[in-house]
Formats: C-alpha cells, structure tokens, sequence
C-alpha cells in the first residue's frame, strides 16, 4: 500500500458515532440562513438523504446506465490558518490528518489522491535568513527571501497552492513533491514527510480560511493565466475540503452563502460531490462540551458554513487529538465515493 506511513492506522468508526463527543454534522437553524435546502440533505453526519427524492440508480433493459462511484478519486483541499496561535494544532493536523487518508485509501481500491494545502494569507517572507532551509537560500543575500527566487504562485497568493511556506515554524523550505505538481498525488514515495510540509505554514498571522477555499477552487487559479492550482480540481473526484482554524473566521471575504455557493459552483451543482470537514474553536456551539473553555454569544460564519451544507462535519480544535474527529468521517466519505455520479 502506498500511502502515509506515520504509525498504525486508525480505527474506523461508523458514521455519526460518539468517537468525539466535540463534534456536530447536519443542519440546523442556521443553514436556513445559509441558504441551503433541507429537502433531500442529510441531518445528520449518518443520514442517507431523509425524505428527498432520491435517484434510481438502476439499469434500464439495454443501456449502461450512469457510472457510479469515484473509482477511489479524491481531492483534498486544506486550508490552515497561520495565525500566531497554531503552532500546536497545526502540529496535531500533521499528526492525525495522514492516517486519515492512509484509513480511506484501505476501503478504496484503486486510491487516486491529490491533496493541496491553499494559502490562507498573502504573506511571503522570511523573518529570519537562519531559517531558510534548502540549496536556494542565501542568508549573505539578506532579508525577506535570503536569497530564494519565489514562484509566482508561491508569493503573496490567497488560495493558490502552498509548496514553499514561509515565516515563523513554517518549513521554510521548497516541498519537493512527486510529479512535478503543486500538490500531492499518488505514488508521492514520501507522502506523511510531504503533507507536513505543505500544512506547516507557520504563524505569520494569516488566517482567511474560508476565503483560500473560494479562491483555490475558483477560475483566478484553476483556470487563469498563471494556473496555480492547474490540474488538481477533478471533475470525476469527490473533493473533500478541510478548514483548520482556532477563531471565528471572520477576516474571510465573503459569507457563508457565498463559500457555499463556491463550493456548488466548482462541483456543478452536485451537493453529493462534496464534503466539508472544519476543526475550529467550539465556543459558540451551546451543545457542545467547550474545550475552548470560551464562551461567545455570536455564532462562527465556520458553523454556519458547516451546517449549510449536506455533508458537513465539525469538530473542536481544542480536543487533545484530531484522530477521532477524521475517523468519524471516514465511512461516511467512503460511501459518498461509491455512491458519486460523476459529470458528464
């Protein structure tokens, strides 16, 4: 199996289970707000569809019938903030988030993974020139790039794809990855080294999450001139984004309607083509277990993202290890790639 290699591979648990009690899926009140449809969407992170319509799958007397299934297609979008309070968890992000993806690639035969790290700030710069890690820098050549020549994508891009971060505990380093990409493929013979270098994007104080997301998925980088992202969204791939960020995202451009519709739009309309994974502070959510240990009267535009959308999962990025929260999503993210129609 190729694949992440970081420790023994975590426990699936059904869908919906109380694996982490920090955790909440499915719509509530505020997806009304959001925007979104409850008919035919889920209510739960186990919900197959409740009372909507629901698409006959079956082959008609003579005809081959729509393909289903992914055929183990997945595209990861990951967004982390760079605030000045990550350090830790984007430590537990690196730790947990590979042997998530090493637990889907065993129930998917034929795997065929990208995962990308969007930025989520337009900060380029090196704080200091010790730092630099890698044959291109030049700490003689002094401050902000000790002598490193950035990429276009790599400098000052929201959204475009991080294979150089750079700043305090970044990786301070070019992520040499397989193929010649801004992201991660299959058949990466490094792949838990690679992911850590791509998610450790340090702590400049950048943190639009959300926006990085719209913006990733979106025309300036997929299909503009400069094409950053070139290559990684799939129109026969279920595409799983995941949002890592410790505060209410609310430097994010936009609404939530707004990134719910990005996400339609890049998926043309397919609620079933993709989920939405977001560890953030649990301080507003009134039944949770507030490990945050902060109360807010607001609600984070993050839940409220969250819950506007049909296949939504949301956990605590306080919790002492995020292992739980992804293994709570694995079933449910197998069965929409067996289940996914792709465009055609």
């Amino acid at each position: 199996m190729s694949g992440f290699s970081t420790g023994p591979g975590v426990t699936t648990a059904p869908v919906g289970s109380s694996t982490s009690s920090s955790s909440s899926t499915g719509l509530d009140s505020t997806s009304m707000a959001a925007g979104s449809s409850t008919e035919g969407s889920s209510t739960g992170a186990g919900s197959s569809g409740g009372d909507g319509p629901k698409l006959d799958m079956s082959v008609p007397d003579g005809g081959a019938g729509p393909p289903l299934g992914c055929a183990g297609k997945i595209d990861f979008l990951v967004s982390v903030s760079a605030s000045g309070t990550m350090l830790n968890q984007q430590k537990q992000l690196i730790a947990s988030f590979p042997e998530f993806v090493e637990a889907i690639e065993e129930q998917l035969p034929g795997f065929d993974v990208h995962i990308l790290s969007a930025a989520s700030h337009a900060l380029w710069a090196f704080d200091d020139c010790a730092d630099c890690n890698g044959p291109s820098c030049d700490p003689a050549a002094g401050l902000p790039f000790c002598g490193v020549q950035p990429e276009f994508c790599d400098k000052g891009k929201i959204g475009a794809s991080v294979t150089f971060p750079v700043g305090k505990n970044a990786s301070n380093r070019r992520c040499d990855l397989h193929g010649g990409n801004r992201y991660i493929i299959s058949g990466e013979p490094n792949m838990a080294e690679m992911f850590g270098c791509i998610a450790q994007v340090g702590l400049t104080g950048g943190s639009r999450v959300a926006e990085a997301m719209v913006r990733a998925l979106g025309p300036e980088w997929v299909d503009g001139p400069n094409k950053c992202n070139k290559g990684f969204l799939r129109d026969d791939a279920l595409l799983v984004v995941v949002l890592i960020k410790d505060t209410f995202d609310e430097e994010s451009a936009g609404t939530p309607e707004s990134w719910i519709a990005a996400l339609r739009e890049a998926k043309h309309g397919d609620d079933d083509a993709f989920a939405l994974l977001v560890l953030t502070t649990d301080a507003d959510d009134g039944f949770g277990e507030h490990l945050c240990q902060v109360w807010s009267g607001d609600t984070n535009p993050l839940r409220v993202f969250v819950n506007g959308v049909k296949h939504g999962f949301i956990g605590s990025i306080c919790a002492e290890s995020y292992k739980p929260f992804f293994t709570e999503t694995i079933e449910h993210i197998v069965e929409m790639c067996e289940d996914f129609v792709p465009q055609q």
